[in-house]
């Protein structure tokens, strides 16, 4: 079974969102999700200023098994990447959700209401 912090937020994607205090958005996979693609061998991460819409495909996770789009939870801007998971993108299957990929600044219009609580997503899991 997948962990689920219940502080982060998620999407039907299978991104996880977290509200910082300096109002930036931390971005990454869920545990779920890096359990359906199994041994992770690169990521592919948007540039730095990158600006994007919600739902926005803006990064890739390959595994041995297929690759898979990462989609932003968010409108907003690309303010850091991790170059870290770039590195050693097998720390995504080690822990999902201390290896985040990038974060934005949202836009004035961002959508939060949009993202799913742990409860919603877990229901969400349970009917795949």
């Amino acid at each position: 079974m997948s962990r689920i912090p219940a502080e982060l937020k998620y999407t039907d994607t299978h991104e996880w969102a977290r509200f910082e205090d300096d109002g930036s958005v931390t971005i990454g996979i869920t545990d779920h999700a890096q359990e359906a693609l199994g041994d992770i061998v690169f990521l592919e991460l948007p540039e730095t200023g990158r600006k994007l819409a919600t739902k926005e495909s803006c990064a890739v996770v390959e595994s041995v098994k297929a690759a898979s789009d990462v989609y932003a939870p968010l409108a907003g801007e690309v303010i850091a990447v991790n170059q870290a998971a770039t590195d050693a993108p097998e720390s995504v299957n080690a822990d999902a959700y201390a290896t985040w990929l990038f974060k934005l600044r949202p836009a004035a219009d961002a959508d939060m209401a949009a993202l799913l609580d742990a409860a919603t997503y877990q229901s969400a899991l349970a009917e795949e």
